[in-house]
């Protein structure tokens, strides 16, 4: 299990104008929310959410020291990026409690370059996470797939993802992941000559005189 730890404020005042001023005094307004649909103000720093959220995945379980007194274990639920200005503007948290079975998505990272991509074979990414159940002591940050040993017209599925124990996976286990298939791109480029070919040689015979 990966741990991140930063602090935040709480917060009372809400509206555009209060969190406006907030992110002049660099501040990142956000909400945190429980299992019973409570939900806590709080604001951060925007540096140091910006190094914290440059690190983490959607399953990174982050702590979060509120006004120095109490800790909170949660992830990230969403963020809100503003691309004009290059920072986040909003996130929502999700607490959660140590014995409680939680729900989230895990991401999925191919590694290594199968021998086939070196003789005219194509790496095709299948689906870029999978939704798991699990405590959170048990959840990993991301899933490690290494290819390297993938054969020609071979795939990996779901179902042959190695995942750590009590860690139940609700996706789709016949879902693929990766596949390296050959695809035949010389054989076109011959086709698409002949035809070249066959269409010069078709201009010329129109181009010529006719015989007398």
């Amino acid at each position: 299990m990966e741990k991140k730890t930063i602090e935040a404020s709480t917060r009372t005042l809400t509206g555009k104008s209060a969190t406006k001023r907030l992110r002049k005094e660099g501040r990142i307004p956000a909400v945190m929310y429980d299992n019973t649909g409570k939900s806590e103000l709080l604001d951060l720093d925007d540096k140091e959410f910006a190094k914290l959220f440059s690190s983490v995945t959607e399953s990174t379980l982050i702590n979060i020291k509120i006004d120095g007194k109490r800790e909170a274990v949660s992830f990230i639920k969403d963020a809100q990026y503003n691309i004009i200005i290059d920072k986040v503007i909003h996130v929502d948290f999700y607490e959660v409690e140590a014995g409680t079975l939680i729900r989230t998505k895990i991401s999925i990272r191919l590694d290594g370059t199968p021998e086939g991509v070196r003789t005219g074979g194509v790496l095709e990414a299948g689906i870029e996470d999978i939704e798991v159940e699990c405590l959170p002591k048990d959840l990993p940050p991301r899933i490690t797939v290494d290819v390297s040993g993938m054969e020609m017209h071979t795939s990996i599925h779901v179902k042959d993802l190695i995942i750590g124990e009590g860690v139940k996976v609700l996706t789709d286990p016949l879902l693929s992941v990766a596949t390296l298939k050959f695809i035949k791109i010389e054989e076109e480029e011959e086709e698409e000559t002949t035809e070249e070919g066959e269409e010069s040689a078709t201009e010329e015979d129109s181009d010529a005189p006719d015989a007398e």
